[in-house]
């Protein structure tokens, strides 16, 4: 009986592959993904079910609301919006001001009736006068409803840059306008080991001759291509290598939507190809493996599936995985027809989409300074037209539209989402590191990029680059703590054990996220990496080339060398040390007995205490027990000894003792006084908790 796959029965039923998927998991129909096959028994009970199905939504159909039904739910809405508006309260704190005896002012409530309401219904502990951070802040008000304004908050709008402002834009369009998103062609990368093949498929697949036009078949400058598929359209980049992709991810432009992974058949697969994978897999973009040169002799597909599996952990569809695999030869063409059926395939899978109206916005591939044209951008836009006419604006230049060229070097009018164009009209060499959008007319242009490069220039005079031990600074504020961690070393065998020391060092608070490793010097593409993840470069019996060191001091990157392993992980550990946040111990320093209740006006009551044992700090806190039961734990308000103000008090003297907050004091009462220490912790490394050994064994 014949079978189909689950995208070849969408197709006849006029229906994306996910939106099929969706229908069968809910019509009870068990297949894994779009590649699943259904027998043709199977096929037809799904379409006359989904046409039962469709027919039944049909007449199940809500009847509108009635108008009386309906405002009068408005009014309600309306009324009750208004009574709990008229209940909310409002106040307007200071940074500096978060600290609960100031909120507690603010508020009218003392602070003993905060620290016990917000313990008993929220289980949030707190302490008089603690300074408090802006989440428990926002806690505290919300028990009490009553709104907090931050003097500063306002201003911060005045100091945001007009070009982030712009991007800003289309991502409120995706968010709030997603009925008017549109199906837009996949722009796709192809990558992989050197010789592998790149070059020559994307040859194959555009039908002309480029590999034979450059030095050695390599790739020397970069181009984005556009070729039709079945009536689709596909772009293409072609990138001298996956620095350029990792470049462009590490300014935060997703310029791909799909990779390519080429991987030749005979060879299998290699270092660089793993560091290709690496690339695309920190870009977060699905992945096709393209399995090349199966026209020759040795040849062996089987073989080169099992080191995907092994190497990079990908696993083909046909061995159960969800990685979608294609066995080609770019030089007969055989498969290809098949690989651009599924990068197509896989765009639906995805639903890849753009704001197909309104004013472009495009991603820079390359500039330059050409001799007669000028300075000029090779883009592809992402969403809206580009148009000739339009004025542009990148990070660090604008401009007026003179003419647009398609990949082939034709003059065309306009450009639509996600195809390849060079813009000629920039006032200066367009900076890769952006991208550029269409804006009102070419004097906002000119204002936004002098204003943003004034700016910059300010930022650049104070530039400081991080290491290690800032960048798990400032980590201290994010909820996950994770480290992101490029290895290179001398040999395989130095990898494996650095990656075993590494694995020792994962603790509960902190995660290390080793994203590549590689054998050889430490390179341009691996500080691409680092900076494009925020990670660290570490180094073992390696040197780092002249072009990588320039390079991490431009980026930023913290790029550290080792010979010997022990100090390397010596260097994490004090790293991860410094981390943590210290850890509060209390301390119990000496007892005290109320002896005597004095009411002074205009003060209020005071305690005479007499001291049994240790000591009393009047920046420590108090305990006070009556008959054995907790009344009162709070600060010292003030401390004297006979008419003096002091700090300390030590037993067996007498003090007078005035609570921060609290009067409800009686002769006989007992107190306790106690410190509260910050405590370096140390971390626990989750080797340690299995009883794992020593590091440097």
């Amino acid at each position: 009986m014949a079978r189909l796959r689950v995208y070849e029965l969408a197709k006849k039923l006029n229906m994306s592959p996910k939106e099929l998927l969706q229908e069968l998991e809910e019509l009870g129909v068990s297949v894994k993904n779009h590649m699943s096959y259904i027998d043709e028994e199977m096929a037809n009970i799904v379409i006359d079910l989904l046409e039962e199905d469709r027919r039944k939504r049909k007449e199940k159909q809500v009847k509108p609301a009635k108008k009386e039904e309906k405002e009068e739910k408005v009014i309600e809405e309306i009324e009750g919006g208004k009574r709990v508006e008229e209940k909310r309260k409002k106040i307007t704190l200071k940074p500096d001001e978060l600290k609960l005896d100031v909120l507690a002012s603010k508020l009218g409530i003392p602070q003993t009736k905060i620290i016990q309401d917000l313990f008993v219904k929220r289980g949030l502990a707190l302490r008089p006068g603690q300074i408090l951070k802006l989440e428990e802040v926002r806690e505290i008000l919300k028990e009490y409803n009553v709104e907090l304004a931050l003097e500063e908050e306002e201003k911060v709008e005045e100091e945001v840059d007009e070009y982030e402002l712009l991007e800003k834009r289309f991502q409120e369009l995706y968010q709030k306008e997603k009925d008017k998103l549109a199906p837009r062609p996949p722009v796709v990368t192809i990558m992989g080991h050197v010789d592998h093949g790149k070059t020559t498929l994307l040859d194959r697949i555009r039908s002309s001759r480029v590999a034979e036009q450059e030095e050695g078949g390599i790739t020397q400058s970069i181009g984005a291509y556009q070729v039709e598929v079945n009536g689709k359209k596909i772009t293409f980049i072609d990138t001298p290598g996956h620095e350029l992709f990792t470049e462009m991810r590490a300014r935060g432009v997703q310029a791909t939507d799909i990779v390519v992974l080429v991987v030749a058949a005979d060879d299998g697969v290699m270092p660089q190809t793993i560091e290709a994978y690496n690339h695309a897999k920190a870009a977060n973009v699905p992945v096709i493996v393209a399995i090349n040169k199966i026209d020759k002799p040795n040849a062996n597909v089987e073989k080169t599936k099992k080191e995907l599996v092994e190497k990079l952990g990908l696993i083909p569809e046909d061995w159960g995985g969800d990685t979608v695999v294609v066995p080609i030869s770019a030089r007969t063409g055989q498969g290809v027809d098949e690989l651009l059926e599924m990068i197509l395939l896989v765009a639906d899978m995805h639903e890849i989409k753009c704001y197909p109206t309104g004013p472009a916005r495009a991603v820079i591939i390359e500039s330059k300074l050409d001799n007669k044209m000028g300075p000029v951008a090779s883009v592809i836009v992402k969403d809206g037209i580009l148009k000739v006419g339009d004025a542009i604006v990148t990070s660090n230049t604008y401009g007026k539209v003179r003419n647009l060229y398609d990949d082939r070097m034709r003059p065309i009018r306009q450009a639509e989402p996600s195809q390849p164009v060079l813009i000629l009209g920039f006032e200066d060499v367009p900076d890769v590191h952006s991208n550029v959008y269409v804006v009102e007319n070419l004097e906002k242009a000119k204002a936004m990029v002098e204003k943003r490069l004034e700016k910059l220039e300010k930022q650049r005079q104070g530039r400081k680059h991080l290491n290690l031990e800032e960048l798990l600074k400032m980590m201290q504020e994010r909820e996950k703590k994770v480290l992101n961690l490029i290895l290179k070393a001398d040999t395989y065998g130095s990898v494996a054990a650095l990656q075993n020391a590494i694995a020792k060092l994962q603790t509960k608070e902190i995660e290390l996220n080793v994203v590549h490793t590689g054998v050889g010097e430490i390179s341009t593409s691996d500080v691409m990496l680092a900076a494009a993840v925020d990670g660290v470069v570490l180094g073992f019996r390696v040197k780092v080339n002249s072009k990588a060191r320039l390079l991490a001091e431009q980026e930023g990157v913290d790029v550290r060398t080792y010979t010997i392993i022990y100090k390397l992980v010596d260097d994490l550990k004090l790293a991860l040390e410094g981390m943590l946040e210290p850890e509060e111990v209390e301390e119990v320093i000496g007892h005290g007995e109320i002896k005597k209740v004095f009411k002074i006006a205009k003060v209020g009551k005071v305690a005479g205490v007499q001291m049994t044992s240790g000591k009393a700090d009047r920046n420590g806190f108090v305990r006070v027990y009556r008959n054995g039961q907790l009344v009162f734990e709070g600060r010292i308000e003030s401390l004297k000894h006979y008419k003096e103000d002091v700090s300390v008090v030590e037993a067996p003297q007498e003090c007078g003792i005035k609570f921060a907050g609290f009067e409800d004091i009686q002769e006989g009462d007992e107190l306790e006084f106690y410190v509260v220490k910050q405590v370096k912790r140390k971390p626990t490394f989750l080797e340690e908790q299995k009883g794992g050994g020593s590091f440097h064994q």
